[in-house]
């Protein structure tokens, strides 16, 4: 039997009672409202245990997406106290450094520059830029293999939640991907503005197209008939200056008044003037014919069957027609493949050389030894011709207007304007492009770029 434990004192001195005596007189519904307090306290610790394990839950969730961005990022990022010592590095900055994370936690940030000059830069912009930052500071870092990597920081403070600096948040790219990131964004840059300069004249040569078909039908006939008639002129001059001689030599002696009508009237005078009067008109209709044939010629559309050919035997019978017309002093060298398979043409590719050869001719005629070099290169989809003359080269305000048709650098009466808008329209239904610039050793350069012909599968 159990000995009954003696009652302990309250602080008034009397005895604490018995248990027994405290459930004396407490009745069945006291019991309940215990019992039904004791359920709402059991529910609400469930709720509680419920939240805390979703918490918990979205707690590592938030983990694990903060870690698999910062293993994903390409820049590297490193999270240190105010005084610069390492709390948080990501994958990256322990791949440009061979450290590992427990290695580099705890390390001062300083330390992992390349040299001391860098160091104490660094130094210099954590204590400077502790409130508001700074932007692209470039700075060598150390890598694995000892070397220095030229790396582009950025330097964020870190704040706590009432405003006092607790740290800096660095990140860095490596200067090298920069640079090729820059130089990628601007060839595409280049490329974008060069196609669209391309569409650009495409469009405005095919809307020029169908007007000059036009104007050269309305002034063909005309042309014809002036031309036509200036000819059939021309031969009745002719019979007219061989009568008005006769009747001169023999009736000016027998009737002085019939000498001094054709001195009063200038006969003389007249009968030289005519020949060279006649043959200007005749120049100035053949002229307007040729420039009204170039016009039809700019309008019109390829109607020959394309054909399979080698473009290098197309440039040298071109360079020979040119060569025979040109002065001894001008020289051209060929430097071409053996093949440069194409398909399409070739009539009217030796018109687009020829006019190519034929600009370097007069634009290298002041030249004491003017010279042209052409060479070829085949690519897996593409080839290339590169005409390069050693003359003045492009005025650069001509670059932009060299294809529009009747534009010309060439002195009046020395050119229509339509060699280059033909030659650009011929290359483009053949689907290549011509584009034209100064070299920068001098002269131009035109470079003539068409599909290749590949073999079928």
């Amino acid at each position: 039997m159990t000995a009954k434990r003696p009652a302990r004192p309250l602080l008034d001195g009397s005895l604490l009672p018995e248990p027994a005596q405290l459930l004396e007189g407490v009745n069945e519904k006291v019991w309940i409202e215990v019992i039904q307090k004791m359920d709402e306290v059991y529910n609400d610790l469930l709720q509680y245990e419920v939240a805390l394990e979703q918490n918990n839950a979205a707690l590592e969730e938030s983990h694990r997406f903060i870690a698999s961005i910062l293993a994903s990022m390409s820049d590297i990022l490193v999270v240190c106290d105010r005084h610069g010592a390492i709390e948080e590095v990501n994958p990256a900055f322990q791949r440009y450094t061979g450290r590992d994370e427990p290695t580099l936690k705890g390390t001062s940030i300083f330390d992992l520059f390349a040299d001391d000059k860098a160091r104490d830069k660094a130094r210099s912009f954590f204590a400077s830029h502790s409130h508001d930052g700074a932007q692209d500071v470039e700075l060598p870092l150390q890598a694995e293999d000892g070397g220095a990597v030229p790396v582009s920081f950025n330097w964020t403070p870190r704040l706590s939640g009432t405003g006092k600096l607790i740290g800096m948040v660095v990140t860095g790219r490596p200067v090298g991907e920069l640079r090729r990131a820059y130089r990628e964004l601007r060839q595409t840059h280049e490329d974008l503005k060069r196609t669209q300069q391309q569409l650009l004249h495409s469009e405005k040569m095919a809307s020029l197209g169908r007007l000059v078909a036009g104007v050269a039908h309305e002034l063909n006939n005309p042309i014809s008939f002036v031309l036509g008639n200036v000819l059939a002129l021309k031969r009745y001059a002719g019979r007219l200056e061989t009568y008005l001689e006769a009747v001169h030599n023999r009736g000016c002696d027998c009737i002085p008044e019939l000498e001094e009508l054709r001195s009063e009237l200038r006969i003389d005078r007249i009968l030289e003037d005519m020949s060279p009067l006649i043959d200007g008109m005749i120049e100035g209709a053949e002229r307007t014919r040729d420039i009204v044939d170039g016009l039809k010629r700019f309008s019109a559309l390829d109607r020959e069957a394309a054909e399979r050919f080698n473009l290098a035997e197309v440039v040298q019978r071109a360079v020979r027609w040119v060569a025979k017309s040109a002065p001894p002093s001008f020289t051209v060298r060929t430097e071409l493949p053996a093949e440069l398979p194409l398909r399409g043409s070739p009539g009217q590719l030796q018109q687009v050389v020829m006019n190519l050869v034929q600009n370097a001719l007069q634009a290298t005629a002041a030249q004491p030894g003017g010279e042209l070099l052409i060479s070829g290169e085949l690519g897996d989809r593409e080839l290339r011709l590169i005409f390069h003359d050693n003359g003045p080269g492009i005025p650069d305000e001509a670059l932009g207007h060299l294809f529009d048709p009747f534009f010309t650098t060439k002195p009046v009466g020395e050119g229509t304007g339509l060699g280059l808008s033909i030659s650009y329209g011929i290359v483009e239904r053949h689907g290549g492009r011509i584009v034209a610039s100064n070299h920068p050793e001098g002269g131009a350069v035109f470079r003539l770029t068409l599909p290749r012909d590949l073999p079928a599968a």
